[in-house]
Parts: structure tokens; C-alpha cells; sequence
């Protein structure tokens, strides 16, 4: 898609790798991603794709225009206290708590969350995607990958998008998933692994 060269390195998080002494060496805050550029580190998503894009001119994906820059930049510092709170929390409050605690979620804690993640999808559907096809313009730059990847969260916790409430949102996905493939199913096959389990097991309890 960028033609950027790398070599893949995986954290296994439920083995707690990124807890290991030799990750902590990589990044001191125990989180993914993080990347080694020759000796160079560097963690944040954020930083880690402006960088890229900066280092191998992928002015297509994070612009050298100075308006346009700024409207991946808007995007990417409105997404830390809204789609990538909101929706995170959301599957951490149904799926990563719950595995941890061995105990199912409260519905008061659920709700709390989903509220807040249509309240951070509205922000998209009437904000962002009022006034350009995309989240940052009228081409498809780093601001949509990384608000496709939070949009994903809730979605592999088994909900769904409310496509009569948010159709902006709706065709945006279905144009950034297609643009970006084969990567972008490559990239989700374990947590829409994790959506059937989730769905399957909601069913059952429903019978």
C-alpha cells in the first residue's frame, strides 16, 4: 500500500510480552505499537505514521500542505479523549475486563461506554464526514486508518454500527476498508474471530 520496507516483529499481548524486560527496554510504558528505525525508537501511533510518512515522502498519506497537514492533525489530536477513548474503553469494559476479572461486565458499565462511543460516531457523522468525504479531506490519509482501527474495537466486541443513525459513517468504512485492502482484512482476522465467538456465545445464552 506504502511500499514502506519492514520486518514484522509481534508482541503476543496475552502472553504479557509487552510486559517483558526486553520490551520495556523498547517502549517504558509496556503499550504496542513501537517501531525501531536503525537504532532509532520511536512509540505512538500518531508519531510513529507521521514519521514514516515524512521520512519516505507518503505526502498522499500525511500531506506537506499546510492546511491539509493541519486537518490530519486536528483529526489525529481530537481521536485521544473521543473515538479512541470511547471506543477502546468500550471493548476493554466488555471483553479485556471481564477475561481478567473472570467476571462478566455490569450492564451500568456497558451502557455508560456505548453512550459514549455513539456520542464519539455522531462527532464523525456530523462533524468530520459533514465536511469532507474523508476524516481529514477529500483523499484517504493516516487520520482514516487510525479512526477505522478504533471504530473496529466496539465492532469485535460483538455491536454494531447504527447505519440509519450514521450513514456518513457507514459509507466512509466500506470506502477506507476497500482502499486498503487485502491489508485491512489481514489486519482484523483476529478480532472478527473474536466477533463471531462473542456473537456465537450471545446467541446461546439468548436460547
Amino acid at each position: 500500500m506504502t511500499s514502506i520496507p519492514f520486518q514484522a516483529k509481534e508482541i503476543a499481548l496475552r502472553k504479557l510480552q509487552h510486559m517483558s524486560d526486553e520490551y520495556i527496554q523498547i517502549n517504558p510504558f509496556k503499550k504496542v505499537p513501537a517501531i525501531n528505525d536503525s537504532g532509532f525508537i520511536l512509540t505512538e501511533s500518531v508519531a510513529i505514521l507521521t514519521y514514516l510518512c515524512n521520512k519516505h515522502k507518503k505526502s498522499n498519506w500525511y500531506p506537506t500542505d499546510l492546511h491539509e497537514q493541519a486537518r490530519v492533525n486536528e483529526y489525529t489530536h481530537w481521536q485521544h479523549l473521543n473515538l479512541r477513548l470511547t471506543g477502546s474503553t468500550l471493548f476493554q469494559t466488555k471483553v479485556v475486563i471481564p477475561a481478567i476479572k473472570k467476571q462478566p461486565p455490569t450492564d451500568h458499565e456497558l451502557e455508560k461506554w456505548y453512550k459514549r462511543w455513539q456520542g464519539s460516531t455522531d462527532g464523525l457523522e456530523n462533524v468530520w464526514l459533514n465536511r469532507s468525504s474523508y476524516l481529514a479531506g477529500n483523499h484517504i490519509t493516516i487520520a482514516d486508518l487510525l479512526g477505522i482501527c478504533e471504530m473496529m474495537q466496539p465492532i469485535a466486541a460483538g455491536y454494531n454500527l447504527d447505519t440509519k443513525k450514521f450513514p456518513r459513517v457507514q459509507d466512509w468504512m466500506e470506502r477506507v476498508k476497500k482502499e486498503t485492502q487485502p491489508y485491512f482484512d489481514e489486519v482484523h482476522v483476529v478480532s472478527m474471530r473474536l466477533r463471531e465467538k462473542i456473537l456465537k456465545e450471545e446467541k446461546q445464552k439468548i436460547y
